[in-house]
Order: structure tokens, then C-alpha cells, then sequence
């Protein structure tokens, strides 16, 4: 058996057992077979990737069944093994076990933990399909499986409303970039009559400058068809205009937030793009697109990531926004580079989820900054792993000598944006670069507001709950957005004070939460939630300088083996670029470290008066542009308006009313007046039956 169909329905199977096993099978069973499924699949495929790397390995298919066979419409469930799979197995796995791992402490209190650890497999089974699908029809099997999946792990706590809310909004938003996936996937069989990727790629560059019937206008056929499947990623991967239920998303558990966010589902649109790059090859103008979307996410993204308080939604934005990068990267024609970003962000950005889950845990769930301060000596192992995070993501490190993961992939991606010698691609270039700035403030400004400072612990309400338990007082949690049962209450997280009202939102920590620690005593995770933080520290490190010579230098096309499109030039053009654009994102990142360091460190009460003299503008980033406002008047208003009327006109007023109301008001009047005739007397009935006859006659006679 072949180690690629272990790896992809071991989780499988690993879900099924857990999930109907359930509280028969117990917390640790569920966990044991769940987990152990996971470091399973994690084993087998890192050989496969190094079997890529030292280039012994070649490309595969492994059919598993006919699946359909309907006119000309014929394909095999198959398993694609080639470097571009292999990568986004180690990712895929490598993370997913570790957040298995560190579900085991951070969910200890949880009653439903099998459920909860079902899902996690159940997840992971339908990412593994979608990059392995060696077509269309099965990669969108796997795409709407990862739909489902973050649904159930969104809403994972039911109970709770804003979670619930969550859970529905990623599955609704998804379904609309998932209708011009599905769009794609049609115009992609009518044209090239095949469903089969590989046959698709190979036919793609003879469909240059041909042109396809749209919407009555002849359009340039790559262009509508690679315009159709980008909408889908730009729903998965949560890009502009699409990307408003990624925040949200940080109701589900930390360790949800994690594997969604980090290796998974918001990068199955770059991989999709990577893995159809023949096809956007084709159509240059989707290639604008795609850069400008990126670019534009990029930036937007790290401008409201400056402003949020709570530390989940912080490192959310900062998702949203290094994704943005991997797409302009693709969009400049950057895939190698686009992928080693996913490839070195699955690492640090997995360890600053599970290292702000880690911060939470020490602060009896409380998520807002403003409440944290000085636990670096509280929790140093976190302290430590976050800190790593922090240096990878904002791209710390020498030219020439060594630097943390974000570094090599971060530099290559504005590298190829500068060295693509186009308007998008300087427009990309520009605006990476402001990103860059922002990732390093705001990122910095996570680490000082938790770890450095003075404690600010007394004025949170979760530590309040938190003395209060250790000396013994009774209360629950239900009024505070952990759900309605108590016995939910230990495990739930609370989305943190994202909305304090306009007064708060122009504050610093300390110009208006009383410092002191209550009384409380912010203490270090359990041994099974610090492994995957060190091991995720050694990724967040070592990754950018162990791989990048494989991943985005010369001569390394070698290593994608055709499995996307790989421009020895562009790779030329990046290494030839002035010092100054190699120097500017280190620069950059420097003055981004100062002010925050300057802000949140020397001056506290400097970010108070510059939110104070922005006014407005402070007030829109921080509202997120007013993006859900919007769509709240633009979509959402009309549609229940609509809904009203469908429902009291057209169903209560018309179907309703004539309908079963009406044939039920017939009934009834035929019958009132039916039982005015049965008087009883033998002479009515007698009148009645004469009357009948003669109606008979006459119509016979008629």
C-alpha cells in the first residue's frame, strides 16, 4: 500500500472511530486514536518530502476507483503525489498533529472533547484530499469537505451566540466565492472537455488569446475562467472583499483558530493558484488581478491589525495579510516564493496562535491586551516561543547571513514584486513594503502589551472570576460569553472586549486600566501545550535558512518538477535587484520594532494621542473599514426586507390565503351551509332529490 493512502484516510478513519466512539470511547481514547492518527500520517510524509528535496523522488498517481462515468465526463478518484503535494503534506500534517497534541491540555476541561477532536480529523482528511486531487471535481470535494469542517470547529461551541453567528458567516461568505469556483469548474470541463488537471495544464497555453461567449460579450477565454476559480480563493483565503469572516472565526477555540489559520483551509486558494499556474500563465490580465487583490489585502489587513485588542484578532488580520502576499507573489509569477511563504508562515504564524492560546490559558481566558502586561517572567516559555514568532513574521535578519523563516520568504516575495518590471507589480512592491512596516509594529505591540510592562491584570473581569474561584466564591460564567451552561464555562473563551465603546477605543492600556495583579498569579501552560510551542519555535527559526536555496534560488526548478510554473528567470531577476530594495524591508521592520518599542515601552501615553489627533481615521481602521457595516446595509438588511415579503405576502398573503387557509375556508362554508339542509324532514329531502332530477333531465335534454 502506498504511504500517500495512509496518510490521507488515516485521519479519516481516526474521525469516524472518535466521533461515533464518542463518550463510549471516552476523552482519552478519542484522543489517543486521534492524535496518534495524526503523528502517524505527519511520519510518512515528511519522507516524501525529503524524497522531493534530494530529488530522488518522482511524481505519481494513485488511482483508488472509478468514481464517475457520464457521457464524455469520465474520471478516477485518485491520489496526485508530485513536490507541490508533498509540500502541503508536511504543512498539512506537521501542524495538525501538533495542535492535536496541544489540544490535549488546552481542551482538558471541555466535556465534549471526542466531538471536538473528530472534527480536527475530519478537517485534516478533507484538506489532504484537496491537495492530493489529481482533478477538479475531487479538489472541490476536499475544498467544500474544509467548508464544512471549519463550520463545525467554528460553532464548536454551539451554545454560545456569537459563535454560532461566527460559524454561519464563514459558511455563507464561503458560499459565494465557492459559486465562482464551481463556475470555474464548469467553464473549465465546457472548454478543455476534461476535469483531469493534468490534462487541463498540458492544454491550457494552446487557449492563449482564444475567446469564450459570456454574458452575451466574447471574452478572452483563460481570463473569465481564471478569474471564476480566483473568486473562490479569494473566499477560502479570506481576501478583500471576502475576507470578513476570517476575524470572526476567532470565536471557535484557540487550537481551532491555529490549524484553520495556519496550514489549512485559508491557504487552499494559494495552493489552488499555484497548482492551475499554467492556466493563469495563460491569462495575464487574471494575473493583474490576482497581484492587485493580494497586494490590497496585504496592506488593508495590517492597517486594521494595528488598531485590535484582542490578541486573537490581532494575529487573524496578520493571517489575512500574509496571504495577501503569497497571492501578489503568485500574481507576479513568483509561485515558488508564493508557496515557500505558505511553507514558512504554517510554522510560525501555527506558534503564535498556540502561543496567544498559551497567554489565554495563564489569563483565565481573558484575550484583551489592555488587561495583560509583564508575564514574561510568568509564562517564559511562551514568553520565548512567541517571541520566535515574532521575529519570523516580521522578517528579522542579515542579507547574506541568516535570518528567522519570514526573512527568506518574505524578501523573496517583494524581491520578485520589485523585479517583475510591471505597474501591478511596483504597486504590489509599494504596498508589501507599508505591510511590512505595519506586521512589524503591530506584532511588536503584541509582544510588549503581554509580556513587558507593568501587570494589568485587577481590572479584568475573567481574572475578577479568577480570584473570586480561589477563594472559594460561587458564580458561573454564563454572563460572560461562555455560554449558557456552566458546565461549558471552564473550556470557553471569551471573543475578548473587542468593542469597548468609542471612549475606550482611543486608549492605551495605562491610561485606563488600573495597574496590579488582584491578587492573581498568571501561570505556565501543562507540558503537552509547550512541545508543539518548541517544536514550532525550531520551524519558526530554522526554516527560511534550511530550505530557501531548495524553495526560491536558482536552478531550483528542479525541485518543483513541473509541478508548477517555475521562472528560472524571475529567480535571476530577484538576486540582481538594487541593495536598497534587498535592505528596505529590514529597515522597515527596524522602524516598526522602534515605535512600537517607543509607544508601548518608553512613551505609553504616545498611542493614545496619535489615535486621539487621527479621529475619524483612527475610528474606521479600528472599525475595519466598515466593511461588515456595509455589507450589513448593502446585503443583509435588504435580504431579510425581501425575506419579510416573501414571507407575509407571498406565502401568509397568497399561498397561504388561497391555498390550505383557502380550501380549508371552503370546506368549512360548504359544509355550514350543507348543514342547513339536513333539516330532518322527510319533505326536504324529497324537495332535493326532485330538484336533482330535474337538473339531471334537463341537462340530458340539454
Amino acid at each position: 500500500m502506498h504511504p500517500i493512502i495512509i496518510i490521507v484516510f488515516l485521519p479519516l478513519l481516526a474521525a469516524i472511530v472518535a466521533g461515533l466512539g464518542n463518550k463510549s470511547l471516552g476523552h482519552f481514547g478519542a484522543k489517543v486514536v486521534t492524535t496518534g492518527a495524526l503523528f502517524v500520517a505527519c511520519a510518512l510524509s515528511w519522507p516524501i518530502f525529503l524524497g522531493f528535496l534530494a530529488g530522488t523522488a518522482t511524481a505519481d498517481v494513485i488511482p483508488l476507483l472509478r468514481w464517475v462515468q457520464s457521457g464524455t465526463m469520465t474520471f478516477d478518484w485518485a491520489l496526485r503525489v508530485d513536490t507541490l503535494t508533498a509540500v502541503m503534506l508536511v504543512v498539512v500534517t506537521s501542524v495538525s498533529a501538533l495542535v492535536h497534541l496541544y489540544s490535549w491540555g488546552y481542551m482538558a476541561e471541555e466535556p465534549d472533547q471526542p466531538r471536538f477532536f473528530a472534527y480536527l480529523s475530519l478537517f485534516t482528511f478533507a484538506m489532504l484530499m484537496l491537495v492530493t486531487a489529481d482533478n477538479l471535481v475531487q479538489m472541490f470535494f476536499g475544498w467544500e469537505g474544509v467548508g464544512l469542517a471549519s463550520y463545525l470547529l467554528i460553532g464548536f461551541w454551539f451554545r454560545k451566540p456569537s459563535a454560532s453567528a461566527a460559524a454561519i458567516k464563514a459558511f455563507v461568505v464561503n458560499r459565494v466565492g465557492d459559486l465562482g469556483f464551481m463556475l470555474g469548474i464548469f467553464g473549465t470541463f465546457l472548454v478543455f472537455g476534461t476535469v483531469s488537471i493534468p490534462e487541463i495544464l498540458a492544454a491550457a497555453p494552446g487557449m492563449a488569446g482564444s475567446t469564450v461567449g459570456f454574458l452575451g460579450y466574447r471574452l478572452d477565454t483563460m481570463t473569465v475562467l481564471c478569474l471564476l476559480l480566483f473568486v473562490g480563493a479569494m473566499g477560502k483565503s479570506a481576501q478583500l472583499g471576502l475576507h470578513t469572516w476570517l476575524p470572526d472565526a476567532m470565536e471557535g477555540p484557540t487550537p481551532v483558530s491555529a490549524l484553520i489559520h495556519a496550514a489549512t483551509m485559508v491557504t487552499a486558494g494559494v495552493f489552488m493558484v499555484c497548482r492551475l499556474s499554467p492556466m493563469f500563465e495563460a491569462a495575464p490580465v487574471a494575473l493583474g488581478f490576482v497581484t492587485f487583490i493580494g497586494a490590497s489585502t496585504c496592506f488593508f489587513a495590517a492597517t486594521i491589525g494595528c488598531t485590535q485588542w484582542d490578541i486573537k484578532r490581532v494575529i487573524a488580520y496578520s493571517t489575512c495579510s500574509q496571504l495577501g502576499y503569497m497571492f501578489f507573489a503568485a500574481g507576479v509569477g513568483a509561485y515558488g516564493a508564493s508557496m515557500f511563504h505558505l511553507f514558512t508562515h504554517a510554522f510560525f504564524k501555527a506558534l503564535l496562535f498556540l502561543g496567544a492560546g498559551s497567554v489565554i490559558h495563564a489569563m483565565h481566558h481573558e484575550q484583551d491586551m489592555r488587561y495583560y502586561g509583564a508575564l514574561r517572567k510568568e509564562i517564559p516559555v511562551t514568553f520565548w516561543a512567541m517571541t520566535a514568532g515574532t521575529l519570523a513574521i516580521t522578517g528579522v535578519g542579515i542579507v547574506d547571513v541568516f535570518g528567522f523563516a519570514g526573512f527568506y520568504s518574505k524578501d523573496a516575495i517583494l524581491e520578485a514584486a520589485y523585479a517583475s518590471n510591471s505597474q501591478v507589480g511596483s504597486y504590489a512592491f509599494w504596498l508589501g513594503i507599508a505591510a511590512a512596516l505595519m506586521t512589524s509594529f503591530y506584532s511588536w505591540r503584541l509582544v510588549f502589551l503581554t509580556f513587558f510592562g507593568k501587570p494589568r491584570w485587577a481590572a479584568s473581569e475573567h481574572i475578577q472570576h479568577a480570584v473570586h474561584d480561589a477563594h472559594g466564591h460561587d458564580h458561573t460564567h454564563g454572563t460572560h460569553g461562555h455560554g449558557s451552561e456552566a458546565e461549558n464555562a471552564p473550556a470557553q473563551e471569551h471573543s475578548g472586549h473587542e468593542d469597548h465603546g468609542a471612549t475606550a477605543e482611543h486608549h492605551v492600556p495605562d491610561a485606563h486600566v488600573s495597574e496590579g495583579t488582584g491578587g492573581y498569579r498568571p501561570h505556565e501552560s501543562p507540558i503537552v501545550m509547550l512541545i508543539p510551542l518548541i517544536i514550532l519555535s525550531i520551524g519558526a527559526v530554522l526554516a527560511g535558512f534550511v530550505f530557501h536555496h531548495d524553495f526560491v534560488s536558482e536552478g531550483t526548478g528542479k525541485f518543483w518538477m513541473d509541478s508548477l510554473v517555475f521562472a528560472e528567470h524571475l529567480i535571476h531577476e530577484m538576486h540582481a535587484v538594487p541593495t536598497w530594495v534587498k535592505w528596505t524591508p529590514f529597515t522597515v521592520m527596524a522602524l516598526g520594532l522602534l515605535t512600537a518599542w517607543y509607544g508601548y515601552i518608553r512613551n505609553t501615553r504616545f498611542p493614545a494621542a496619535f489615535a486621539e489627533q487621527l479621529g475619524p481615521v483612527y475610528t474606521f481602521v479600528y472599525r475595519k473599514w466598515m466593511f461588515d457595516e456595509l455589507y450589513h446595509y448593502a446585503f443583509v438588511v435588504p435580504s431579510l426586507w425581501l425575506g419579510r415579503m416573501f414571507w407575509i405576502v407571498g406565502d401568509v398573503g397568497i399561498i397561504d390565503r388561497f391555498g390550505p387557509n383557502g380550501a380549508a375556508w371552503v370546506v368549512s362554508k360548504g359544509s355550514h351551509y350543507a348543514q342547513k339542509v339536513q333539516s330532518g324532514y322527510l319533505y326536504s329531502y324529497a324537495l332535493v332529490m326532485l330538484i336533482g332530477l330535474v337538473a339531471a333531465v334537463s341537462w340530458v335534454i340539454a
